[in-house]
């Protein structure tokens, strides 16, 4: 074969193969019948059929492309409600945890039917925390949440959508994404990020919003948050599932014991995955940053790296700011768009102290060395103390604990300090874990603010109400 056509006919087998699921050879007869077409086509040494073969290639790459696109923005398109449960499961790559087949089918179609007959309360799991949901479109039932809770009803709630279909039902009519938004969806929803969009105030109700004129909006990944939001074919708001102020719930359990009898309806989905709230990004500013309202299960060196590979070499970056690291925004904190930036949060029914040893004490401060501050403690009332500690499973803490006489000590490490992610996905469940199990004050060790650790220490920092400066000796 000459060159141009071997080329043309190894492009057409290349793409076949990966139009196959899973990728793999194409069929011998196939891949003869096209070897005779493209050997026929290079004897008649013609330019259109030069063109034929471009068109075939294009044409099976369009075809593969259209697949990729239907599969991520539209998964259930056409299908039955038990099918838009699996195909939702197996879109983001996990089974429905305890829920299988029909029974999955009848707890979610319940669940709907509390959602929107009912216009009640649900609780369901995402991969971030517990959710306490009700329809975002339906004022009534949306009020519920703030009761159920004691939420102050300036505290905006978030939208949770299952399509990107659904999604624009709830922006202005002819919205435009931007290019740093287009990159942040096409590379974390569905997943714990949130984002600010311009609220459609025919649509989207003044109570969700607390009165803003922008509302907040995710695309979960968990499947089972994803399959009742399309079983139910309604957009959900849903803070995490907790008294207002107490620590996130990570475990149905956890739910169960801070709200019971207060919903009709828990759904046990098992643990949560990250087990922080979603990453909350305004991207509405004139000047095109993103600011980062609240961190979370998404981290500021992730939303980095896409902006950076988004945007090409000469084009201007988005600048991604912190909110209280890097600015300040005095009017937002009085008049939050997005949970988490106004009120106590994520605090137990006992005391938090926080363990700082990791960043230096503030100017004029000196710190304690760390067996000094264990005698310390240790002889609080009521004597001996019940002590909760949470700290990485590799810190020196332990040690200095083991000799320590005394407490009676309740600990729960976040695994290892080069791990961030598992500190998140365990400071919620430890908060609560300690909590019922009766100890007198918790004590929480510093982590580095890199990585998942800066979401870990915004929580820690809004629970704590003290902070000791520690060092070790």
């Amino acid at each position: 074969m000459v060159s141009k056509y071997a080329a043309g006919y190894r492009g057409v087998l290349r793409e076949l193969r990966k139009s196959l699921d899973p990728s793999r050879k194409v069929n011998p007869e196939i891949r003869a019948n096209f070897r005779s077409v493209v050997e026929g086509a290079r004897k008649r040494n013609n330019g259109e059929s030069l063109v034929d073969i471009d068109n075939t290639i294009l044409f099976l790459r369009s075809q593969r492309e259209h697949k990729r696109l239907i599969d991520r923005y539209n998964p259930l398109h056409d299908l039955t409600e038990p099918e838009r449960i699996k195909a939702t499961a197996n879109r983001v790559g996990l089974n429905l945890p305890k829920l299988h087949g029909s029974e999955a089918h009848a707890i979610l179609k319940t669940a709907a039917h509390h959602l929107c007959d009912l216009h009640e309360t649900v609780v369901f799991p995402t991969e971030t925390v517990y959710g306490l949901g009700a329809v975002a479109t339906n004022a009534e039932a949306s009020a519920k949440i703030f009761s159920t809770k004691g939420r102050p009803a300036d505290n905006p709630l978030i939208v949770h959508v299952s399509s990107f279909g659904m999604l624009e039902t709830l922006l202005p009519p002819g919205y435009e994404y931007s290019k740093a938004y287009r990159a942040l969806m096409e590379n974390f929803w569905p997943g714990p990020l949130t984002l600010l969009f311009p609220r459609n105030a025919e649509v989207i109700p003044t109570i969700i919003t607390a009165g803003q004129s922008s509302v907040a909006i995710r695309m979960p990944s968990h499947p089972v948050a994803r399959a009742l939001i399309a079983v139910a074919n309604a957009p959900l708001a849903a803070p995490s599932a907790n008294t207002s102020g107490k620590p996130s719930p990570t475990r149905a359990e956890h739910v169960a014991r801070d709200l019971d009898g207060r919903v009709p309806l828990i759904i046990n989905g098992g643990a949560c995955g990250v087990g922080l709230e979603s990453t909350v990004v305004d991207g509405l500013n004139e000047d095109g940053n993103i600011r980062i309202l609240r961190p979370g299960g998404i981290t500021v060196e992730q939303i980095e790296q896409v902006l950076r590979k988004e945007y090409r070499e000469g084009e201007r970056i988005p600048r991604v700011l912190v909110h209280k690291r890097d600015y300040q925004d005095e009017t937002q904190e009085a008049a939050p768009t997005t949970p988490g930036m106004k009120y106590t949060h994520y605090s137990p029914s006992v005391p938090v102290t926080l363990l700082s040893t990791v960043s230096k004490p503030p100017m004029g401060e000196s710190p304690t060395s760390m067996k000094s501050y264990l005698e310390r403690v240790s002889s609080k009332q009521p004597h001996p103390p019940k002590i909760g500690l949470l700290a990485p499973s590799d810190s020196k803490i332990w040690a200095a604990v083991d000799e320590c006489e005394g407490p009676t000590w309740h600990r729960f490490d976040l695994g290892l300090i080069s791990d961030p992610s598992m500190s998140a996905q365990r400071l919620f469940d430890g908060l609560l874990t300690l909590e019922a199990e009766g100890v007198d004050f918790i004590l929480v060790e510093e982590v580095a603010e890199t990585h998942e650790g800066l979401a870990v220490m915004n929580r820690v920092r809004k629970a704590a109400g003290d902070v000791e400066w520690i060092e070790y000796s």
